[in-house]
């Protein structure tokens, strides 16, 4: 059996009928030689078969990385080596861009611009990481009476990653490139709605010169494959991104071997509009915080506060734009959001818009299914707009993961401050102000990992990610992100004339 390395990318076609599973350089089946479907959310339709792994082939995918990394085959490759491997793997995604982009949407559902922005992330993650890595080192401290110190970067060792649907390709990057750059193997579980696009990564990176072993993907549910993964006394390092009360559960579960962990959970993030906001501005970014990626966003800012004195004004813009949303074909240009990833979500979203009106809200705009034309079986939902809330209500204090935004009033600055940190989440936030000091006071007081002042962007490659309180910890897509894939050595060194006898004998 050839290994990917062996083959030719370019002549390789993404859109298959059957994927297998990458391990040790080599894609194979599933032992039991079981399969499982993944679809097209939004026709519904069957895309293609995936290998469906048990606990024994993530014992062999284990099994591969830790042979990789013991071996040394990649951790000791020099630092601007192992740089040029991530760069090149950022240059065969950029030629197969396309393609990448049209995969991620088949298997996603999501909106061609969004595939688009989220594909060329992915390009840039490698390049940052390409470039980071050269300067990720240690440090020498001069210590008095003739003694040395300094310390060295050294990969913490085989990392399980274990990543979700809605950002398949994105969110493989974010964990695969820091990871290799940092010399760690890697074992990645993609979602199973969604494991293409992750596979296909898996292989550019083994045609880039990744050597076989380093990057390894199973897949299959994961109750079975993650807890393996987590539970692997092979594996040092999890780095899960998902539901907060997923993450409580993995967290318990590596605390038996007490793994490193990095926990990129829930949100429910708040988007505070003043008084003095540019309306327009506030509107559209307010727009593209709640219904870009269809709403299913960690970080999407599904609660937003509108100062009362410009209530009126923002929420007849606010509706009416959000009434525009073109819903349709996700690879229209035109089309602006996508469809739900399955029927499954796409009920817990009705779900917690019908407890909403049970408890007394009011839904202004949307809060039912759509059917779109040619697209009759996919998982669609209206961009939903909901007032008349209280802080009690399911749909104000739970993650929905759609296309729905509760709506609430404040009067000054202390109580949107207050209602904002009204939650257990602590991901996202965003102040739409003109007066640089409301704005910054207004970011210290926020008990979130990431504030977007006037800006309704929460990330790019070299800005740390992550979450306060139940939306997890450590970061992720920034430099610091390599110290979460490294161990700290500390060296002390004596080059004394005079030999040391602390106990005077």
């Amino acid at each position: 059996m050839s290994t990917i390395k062996e083959e030719k990318m370019e002549k390789l076609n993404m859109k298959r009928e059957y994927y297998q599973m990458v391990i040790n350089g080599e894609r194979v089946d599933a032992l039991a030689k079981e399969t499982f479907t993944t679809y097209n959310p939004a026709t519904g339709e069957v895309l293609a078969q995936v290998a469906k792994a048990s606990k024994d082939d993530v014992n062999r995918a284990v099994e591969a990385a830790r042979n990789a990394f013991d071996n040394g085959k990649w951790r000791k490759f020099p630092v601007n080596k192992r740089s040029r491997v991530l760069n090149k793997i950022a240059s065969i995604m950029r030629a197969r861009f396309n393609e990448l982009v049209e995969l991620e949407v088949l298997n996603s559902g999501k909106s061609l611009s969004a595939a688009q922005g989220q594909v060329m992330q992915s390009i840039e993650d490698f390049e940052f990481y390409a470039a980071a890595i050269v300067g990720h080192r240690g440090e020498v401290n001069n210590l008095p009476y003739g003694f040395l110190n300094y310390t060295q970067k050294e990969p913490v060792g085989v990392c399980g990653q274990i990543i979700p649907w809605n950002y398949p390709m994105m969110m493989a990057a974010w964990k695969i490139a820091p990871a290799i750059a940092a010399g760690c193997s890697v074992v990645l579980k993609p979602a199973s709605l969604t494991p293409l696009t992750a596979i296909v990564l898996t292989e550019i990176c083994h045609e880039a010169g990744v050597p076989e072993g380093v990057v390894n993907v199973v897949t299959g549910p994961g109750a079975s494959v993650g807890d393996a993964i987590v539970e692997h006394p092979g594996v040092d390092k999890v780095a899960f991104t998902g539901s907060t009360p997923i993450g409580k559960d993995i967290m318990g579960k590596a605390s038996q071997t007490l793994k490193r962990l990095t926990l990129e959970l829930g949100g429910k993030s708040p988007n505070i509009v003043f008084e003095d906001a540019d309306i327009d501005a506030a509107v559209y970014g307010s727009i593209f915080g709640i219904f870009y990626n269809t709403g299913q966003s960690c970080e999407a800012r599904s609660r937003l506060y509108v100062h009362e004195n410009i209530y009126d004004q923002f929420m007849e813009k606010f509706v009416e734009k959000t009434q525009q949303l073109r819903l349709g074909n996700p690879m229209d240009p035109g089309t602006q959001v996508g469809s739900i990833i399955s029927r499954g979500q796409l009920e817990v979203i009705d779900g917690y818009v019908k407890s909403a009106i049970e408890e007394g809200a009011t839904v202004l705009t949307g809060g039912h299914e759509v059917t779109v034309e040619g697209f009759e079986n996919g998982y669609w939902y209206a961009p939903t707009i909901i007032t008349d809330v209280t802080h009690e209500m399911k749909v104000v204090k739970e993650e929905i993961f759609g296309p729905v935004v509760v709506v609430m009033k404040f009067s000054n600055e202390k109580e949107a401050i207050k209602l904002a940190n009204d939650t257990e989440f602590g991901l996202g936030s965003a102040i739409w102000t003109k007066d640089q000091g409301t704005a910054t006071r207004v970011a210290h007081q926020i008990q979130a990992g990431i504030v977007m002042v006037n800006c309704p962007f929460s990330a790019f490659p070299g800005t740390p990610f992550g979450g306060y309180k139940q939306s997890g910890f450590g970061r992720e897509l920034c430099i610091e992100t390599l110290d979460l894939y490294t161990e700290t050595k500390s060296v002390l060194s004596y080059y004394g004339g005079k030999p040391l006898n602390p106990l005077g004998v």
